[in-house]
């Protein structure tokens, strides 16, 4: 299963907007989390079995620092006006490796959020 596939199992448990999705290890098995921001401003993290595409927990976040605010209209602000959703990001980010994490960790890739063009993240260069 790919980022984008878990991208969009996961946009089928929460309806929202997916922000991440990291392939993670979870003691014995590996598990995409994908982080949804729902229209409200509540965060999902959702977690998508990679072999059957089967949702294996869910949870709210909840806010222990008060800072999610500021983040999550951050995030929003980011995103406004993008035609590109983090599925279509991962599935273009596909033709330069395999994808393991849609959230800026790990080997960087840009992917336009208005075109889709995929480019080297140099910011940490």
């Amino acid at each position: 299963m790919t980022a984008a596939d878990a991208i969009r199992a996961a946009l089928k448990h929460a309806t929202g907007t997916a922000v991440s999705a990291d392939l993670d290890d979870e003691g014995t098995a590996h598990l995409w989390e994908v982080g949804v921001l729902t229209n409200g401003g509540a965060w999902h993290s959702i977690q998508i079995d990679p072999a059957s595409g089967k949702v294996r927990g869910s949870h709210t976040e909840k806010d222990d620092d008060g800072d999610d605010a500021a983040e999550t209209a951050q995030i929003r602000a980011a995103l406004k006006g993008s035609s590109v959703t983090a599925a279509e990001a991962a599935e273009a980010a596909v033709a330069k490796g395999t994808v393991t994490a849609a959230d800026g960790t790990g080997s960087d890739w840009r992917v336009n959020p208005d075109s889709g063009k995929v480019t080297a993240d140099r910011s940490n260069d």
